[in-house]
């Protein structure tokens, strides 16, 4: 039986993603491009969901 996420389960999945993308470039040292490009992925996934992420940024 395929089980498929709710609207709310994906934005929920999207933030705790965005989170630890979040927390990840907090601590990099040096610049990470792929970092970068999954940071910004994520935030246009976000955007679609007018999620506003301004909470989230450290």
């Amino acid at each position: 039986m395929e089980q498929t996420m709710t609207l709310e389960e994906q934005k929920m999945v999207l933030i705790d993603n965005y989170i630890n993308l979040m927390r990840i470039k907090r601590f990099q040292k040096e610049e990470n491009e792929e970092l970068e490009y999954q940071i910004k992925a994520t935030r246009a996934k976000l955007s679609n969901y007018s999620v506003d992420i301004s909470q989230f940024e450290y």
